[in-house]
């Protein structure tokens, strides 16, 4: 990969570690790499616009990694949206794009709402379906404040996402019990039992209703891949299929970004201050403990596991890197 485009993939893998969101973080690398050299994804390839119609964008990634195709594309929502008020981006021809909040909070430095979603690779089934036919395609949307921290949300219509039950199964922990169901659709804690499982989605039909909808959204919008057509959990991504839709909506072409930002802040502060429930301490905002992890982790470095770090190394060691130069060799 070029400079740029390494030093963006690298920054959005640990921007996801400082945030405590370690299943989109360094752990990701080893796939990454086998993506830019065994499965098709091209390391050099440029995102470009294929349609530019007022607000509305399409964008090819050029079988780019997804963050490389996912950054051009909610910076040209920025652009755009600075003289259009609102501006949608719908992308092709990308890969894997990691935590899409990485994206939504590049528009609050424009004073600005960001919003995002990506298709993802089938591991859900439709309300009362038990085969793969749904990916768990989460949405982002990251608002400005004045004085808080801003409002940012990213999750997925799964319970949980498959990279978390990565990390626990790399931990030793059990799951959740209504996060995944095994390969006969019933119920299971057990982590490896749910990585060739099913995915539950939140809240039943609503969930997965969601799920389909930003699939069709982030697919048929640019001409990207939907559903199963992205590939399998078996076979892997079919690459340079995915698909990515963006939004941009510049505050300032609806109201006073001041008086905005600073409603924004009583809504937080309202939350803040809002009667608990018992035994609970705090009520957050969506991103918050995030912002604050972020903030711990860069004072103090990212906790990562043993498992997370010894894959790092063979994957730099299968592209030749040195990793005694970096102090890594117990991870050899």
């Amino acid at each position: 990969m070029s400079d740029e485009d390494s030093k963006l993939l690298a920054d959005s893998l640990v921007t996801a570690d400082l945030s405590g969101t370690h299943s989109h973080g360094v752990l990701r690398v080893p796939e990454y790499v086998k993506k830019l050299t065994v499965d098709g994804v091209d390391p050099m390839g440029k995102p470009a616009v294929v349609s530019d119609r007022g607000g509305a964008l399409v964008i090819d990634g050029g079988n780019s990694m997804g963050q490389i195709g996912s950054a051009f594309a909610m910076n040209a929502a920025i652009n755009r949206a600075k003289t259009t008020g609102i501006a949608t981006p719908a992308v092709r021809g990308s890969n894997h794009n990691g935590a899409l909040n990485y994206y939504t909070e590049m528009a609050i430095e424009h004073g600005m709402i960001g919003w995002a979603t990506t298709n993802a690779l089938p591991t859900m089934a439709p309300e009362g379906g038990a085969e793969r036919i749904l990916g768990i395609d989460p949405l982002a949307i990251s608002v400005p404040a004045k004085n808080e921290h801003p409002i940012s949300y990213d999750a997925a219509f799964s319970g949980t996402a498959h990279g978390k039950i990565r990390v626990y199964a790399q931990k030793g922990l059990e799951l959740e019990d209504d996060w995944p169901l095994d390969s006969e659709g019933q119920p299971t804690t057990d982590p490896l039992a749910a990585i060739d499982g099913l995915l539950r989605p939140i809240g039943g039909h609503k969930g997965a209703s969601l799920a389909l909808i930003m699939g069709v959204l982030s697919s048929m919008l640019s001409g990207a891949a939907y559903g199963t057509e992205l590939g399998d959990m078996k076979n892997g991504p079919v690459s340079g299929t995915d698909g990515h839709f963006f939004m941009a909506f510049n505050v300032e072409f609806f109201v006073d970004l001041d008086d905005f930002t600073s409603r924004v802040d009583k809504a937080i502060q309202q939350v803040h201050n809002t009667r608990k429930a018992p035994g609970v301490e705090r009520v957050c905002m969506p991103g918050e403990p995030e912002f604050e992890i972020r903030i711990q982790n860069t004072e103090h470095g990212i906790p990562l596991g043993e498992e997370t770090l010894t894959d790092l190394v063979s994957a730099a060691k299968s592209a030749g890197v040195n990793v005694a130069s970096y102090g890594l060799n117990q991870y050899e």
